[in-house]
């Protein structure tokens, strides 16, 4: 099964739209394991029907590696961002992994993109949900 680990942390907004529409679009054919840095984000996250939750710097190092991708926004791979809940350790690991990575480019840490064009945030999860087809093999085709 694909496995795929959504990294959020203050309240969890942003990662349980995530895990909503990937619920919405694919049920139970993946597996969506929510990991938070903090106990409200990952329940958030585990209200919009994650599979699995776990919470703090040592879950999500622990599980970055087992699964098939990992997603959040930016600030999972800034050292102390999100005011601080995104430990360096976390940063680290995320960067380092081989796991393949989408990241959401919100400029909520005062880093601004050049050449990207700003989208509404259900643009970009509509985005996340092609990938995703993509890589289990379950695009969709117009007929």
């Amino acid at each position: 099964m694909f496995r795929i680990a959504i990294i959020d942390g203050q309240g969890g907004g942003i990662g349980s739209l995530i895990v909503k529409r990937l619920r919405d679009e694919f049920g139970d054919e993946i597996e969506i394991l929510a990991l938070g840095t903090n106990a409200s984000a990952t329940a958030a996250m585990m209200k919009s029907r994650a599979n699995k939750g776990a919470t703090g710097e040592n879950a999500i190092i622990w599980n970055t590696n087992r699964v098939d991708l990992i997603i959040g926004t930016l600030s999972i791979v800034l050292p102390n961002a999100m005011l601080g809940e995104l430990t360096p350790k976390i940063a680290e690991t995320i960067v380092a992994t081989n796991v393949r990575k989408i990241l959401l480019p919100l400029n909520q840490e005062g880093i601004e993109f050049v050449g990207l064009e700003k989208e509404p945030l259900p643009h970009m999860i509509e985005k996340i949900i092609d990938i995703i087809r993509q890589e289990t093999g379950k695009e969709r085709y117009n007929v």
